[in-house]
């Protein structure tokens, strides 16, 4: 069965029905219909079943169809038509599927239908009249089966996920308000029974256990193979959005019978009268009672006695002395490995926790146990922790670089522990802690001490962090130290032997300097910096370089803010930032002397070119300015009003992938262009000249040619007329481009923004694009032909370069998921938007809930995939710019 795409996300308005003592459940949030303003959308997934045509006599027989039943040879050409009705009214025009080419018993559309009207604007009693067609001749088309699906249940409230939809033979869908061809008869076969089992789990309902899981979905699909066998009945699986919340049409209130009025007796006392028999006996779904305690309770049992004292004595780590030599055997060691081996967003179990202890003292002979035997720790239990601390931790003599960035995250305050990592940091060499110094600087945030400033943070990290995650098990009590980690006198100690080092993680403080809310302890950390180069015998000049820098940045924000705000036309305002910077008595011309440039801090500069500095065409006026070096010259943006963060996050990442993938001896030829935030909405990018594909294509026809216009070879064999270095780097860094930007997401890529060297922004990650039905992969069609199209060899190359990073990187999941944990409370634009979801989206990516090669064959797929929306959008695009020009 496919999987159905999600849809979660949208932004409606939910509601949330309150019980009586106060307390809330997931069971009664919903939202509202009517704030519901996005598009219906069908997904038309699959078949079930066998499909009989006519016998090849009876074709031949007739004229009209016997030359198509010659070319197709057992293929059936089929199409799907899906129409909205209400009161066998048409709410919409007919929509069909593309005709595609099926072999028998493999009948796969994945094929999105988008209906031009609003799921606000539905009525009640909205139905999907579906009809599946078989083309018998040119223009003609018979019909296969018909399903109407209404589109809310009997409650009210709006379907979503998959539907099986029983399509009767040979008839068209009948959109009446009595159907013929309702879509849920025959629904009671094992199958149906196993499917909306399945339904209960995808929406929470059942508890999940994922080794067992996965051994459950691979019978379901054997049973589902086994029932088309034996059956000659269709269904149509059609995918309805699943959105975070039941979508109910309007919320009804409950009209409760009121008690009759007591009738007085003999006496004149009243005697009420017996209820109605049906007073209590209503709809099952409107009376619910819950138990606070399933909602107060966490997950280790904390806050119920009786839980607690249980946990207690199934650890009983106070006389657990034969637990020292307690070893697992073999099913449990692959158990053991199988928890480990799970993501850092992985939630344990209460059950997962107690068998991860019971093995406590052998667990440090596994690989990457770390981080899970601490999260099955009570921390709340003074004697458990300590344990934990001073005899279990010491065992760990070495940890790996992702695990200890997850143990400098909000998911464990305990400060000795944070500590043991700040220890494991302290063997990576300066260059490798560049590459993780913009997360461990987002990660002192969670060693702030005072009680006030630690409740700021934690709220503001509240959408991330799951109630019941096993993330925030250890929280803050008696048994929980609260001492100095040291990860701020580390990252202080190393910036000051290190000059390049020093000047990153110096401009890294100053935009956290300036939060509102935890300015004030990054300010300390910064003076705490300053204080120790006072200290070093290079000192007093590093500490001037990074005054002349921050002067240097203020006097080109305070240029940037004037002609942004000026009225004046482009060119006058180029003018204004030529005579400014040449003005001696700014200092920018030339400088007193060489300066340490803060986008890089390996390239000294003596000055800027006035002449070539120019102002861009685009909203916010970026500057361009040419710094002269000794050797030659160093161009690079300066916006002002932009905030940079997130392009800084992006390239942080495009660096860290692509040393992981050198580490595999795999070189994609990528070179990141600098990023640096000098402020929440200044900073700097470094200027690489280049062309959009655009562009290209307007000039030279195709990327081909460009590539042929300076490094032609008419004489080489096989590299298409172009020198086999140059194509090799353009096959290499596509791959490395395409795999990267689908592991971030990284949306809003239209051929005005794909370069041929990259210094475009990221305005767009993690999944969103201002574009509707973007591919997950960014491959465009241009690049293709370039390489000789879908069927050369360089393209089969492109596609297995790509197959080897995604495997290289897949590798190193952790590492990356644990550094955009670090992230989510950095305010950085697309990930604040839904921080809770930040981690996972990646991770998805990744697909590592599924061996090797069946995400190979995934990635696979989407490179395949084509999209024909995608092409029309960049051509509305480019219509765009002409007219905007």
């Amino acid at each position: 069965m496919d999987t159905p795409t999600s849809a979660r996300g949208i932004d409606v308005g939910a509601f949330t029905r309150n019980t009586n003592d106060g307390t809330f459940s997931k069971d009664l949030t919903f939202a509202r219909l009517s704030d519901l303003k996005v598009p219906v959308e069908i997904k038309v997934s699959n078949l079930e079943g066998k499909i009989k045509r006519k016998t090849l006599s009876e074709t031949l027989a007739n004229p009209a169809t016997r030359h198509a039943q010659m070319q197709t040879d057992g293929v059936s050409d089929l199409f799907v038509t899906i129409q909205l009705y209400s009161k066998g009214r048409a709410l919409t025009l007919p929509f069909q599927t593309g005709t595609k080419a099926f072999k028998p018993d493999r009948y796969v559309w994945n094929s999105t239908i988008q209906l031009p009207i609003l799921y606000a604007s539905l009525p009640q009693d909205a139905q999907l009249a579906i009809t599946l067609w078989d083309i018998e001749a040119p223009g003609k088309a018979a019909p296969v089966g018909g399903s109407t699906l209404e589109l809310f249940n009997k409650k009210g409230t709006l379907k979503r996920g998959q539907q099986r939809c029983y399509l009767h033979p040979r008839v068209k869908a009948d959109p009446t308000a009595e159907s013929v061809t309702p879509s849920d008869v025959f629904q009671d076969d094992e199958l149906g029974r196993l499917l909306r089992l399945v339904k209960d789990y995808e929406r929470g309902d059942m508890a999940r256990v994922e080794w067992l899981d996965v051994l459950v979905f691979r019978q379901i699909e054997k049973i589902q193979a086994r029932e088309v066998e034996r059956t000659d009945k269709l269904f149509l699986y059609i995918d309805l959005p699943r959105f975070d919340f039941p979508v109910v049409f309007a919320e009804q209130e409950a009209n409760l019978p009121l008690p009759p009025q007591p009738i007085p007796n003999l006496l004149g006392a009243p005697v009420p009268s017996p209820l109605p028999p049906n007073f209590l006996a209503s709809d099952p779904h409107l009376w619910r009672i819950y138990d606070p305690e399933t909602v107060r309770v966490r997950a280790d049992g904390e806050g119920n006695p009786v839980e607690a004292k249980y946990r207690r004595l199934a650890r009983s780590h106070r006389t657990g002395r034969g637990d020292r030599e307690l070893k697992p055997g073999p099913e449990m060691r692959d158990l053991l490995n199988d928890l480990f081996r799970q993501p850092p967003t992985y939630d344990l179990s209460p059950e997962d926790k107690d068998i991860i202890w019971r093995y406590r003292f052998s667990l440090h002979t596994f690989k990457r146990s770390l981080t899970k035997f601490l999260k099955s720790v009570t921390w709340s239990d003074a004697a458990e922790a300590r344990q934990a601390v001073e005899v279990l931790l010491p065992l760990w003599t070495e940890v790996g670089m992702d695990d200890a960035l997850e143990l400098l995250g909000p998911g464990f305050e305990d400060g000795r522990v944070r500590a043991f990592a700040v220890k494991q940091l302290a063997r990576a060499d300066d260059e490798e802690l560049q590459l993780y110094l913009l997360q461990l600087v987002q990660a002192l945030k969670f060693e702030v001490k005072s009680t006030q400033l630690r409740k700021t943070v934690d709220q503001r990290a509240k959408p991330q962090r799951s109630r019941n995650s096993s993330n925030t098990s250890m929280k803050t009590s008696k048994a929980v130290s609260e001492e100095d980690s040291g990860l701020a006198d580390f990252l202080i100690e190393r910036a000051a032997r290190n000059a390049v080092l020093g000047t990153v993680f110096h401009w890294y403080l100053m935009v956290e300097c300036e939060d509102k809310v935890i300015g004030k302890m990054y300010a300390r950390v910064a003076f705490q910096f300053m204080q120790k180069l006072v200290g070093l015998e290079n000192g007093s000049d590093r500490r001037d370089t990074l005054k002349r820098q921050g002067e240097m940045i203020a006097l080109l924000s305070t240029k940037a803010k004037e002609l942004r705000a000026s009225k004046d036309p482009r060119p006058k305002k180029i003018d204004k930032l030529r005579t400014y910077i040449a003005d001696s008595k700014h200092g920018l011309s030339t400088l007193q002397a060489p300066l340490t440039l803060p986008l890089n801090p390996r390239v000294q500069v003596t000055g800027i070119d006035a002449s070539r500095s120019s102002v861009f065409k685009s909203n916010l006026l970026p500057m361009l300015l040419w710094f002269e070096t000794e050797d030659s010259d160093y161009p690079i943006i300066f916006k002002n009003g932009d905030d940079l963060r997130q392009d800084q996050l992006v390239i942080q990442l495009f660096t860290l992938m692509d040393r992981l993938l050198r580490r595999e001896n795999l070189d994609l030829k990528l070179s990141p262009y600098a990023v640096l935030a000098t402020g929440q909405t200044e900073g700097m990018v470094q200027f690489v000249p280049s062309k959009s594909l655009a562009a290209i294509m307007g000039e030279y026809g195709s990327l081909l040619n460009y590539l042929k216009v300076d490094h032609a070879n008419e004489g080489a064999i096989g590299t298409l007329g172009v020198e086999p270095a140059v194509l090799d780097t353009f096959i290499r860094s596509c791959a490395g481009y395409s795999v990267i930007t689908y592991i971030l997401g990284v949306g809003d890529r239209h051929l005005d923004n794909l370069m041929l060297s990259p210094d475009v922004d990221f305005g767009y990650i993690l999944g969103r694009d201002p574009k509707p039905f973007p591919p997950p992969v960014k491959v465009c069609r241009e690049m293709v032909d370039a390489m000789g199209g879908p069927q050369s060899p360089h393209y089969n190359r492109f596609k297995s370069l790509c197959y080897t990073a995604f495997i290289g990187l897949r590798k190193n999941a952790n590492l990356i998921l644990n550094l955009i944990a670090l992230m989510v409370d950095a305010n950085i634009q697309d990930i604040r938007l839904e921080p809770d979801k930040a981690v996972l989206k990646v991770q998805e990516k990744f697909m590592l809930d599924i061996p090797e090669e069946d995400a190979i064959k995934h990635l696979e797929v989407l490179l395949n995939d084509t999209s024909y929306l995608t092409l029309m959008f960049d051509k509305v695009h480019t219509l765009a710019q002409y007219l905007r020009e």
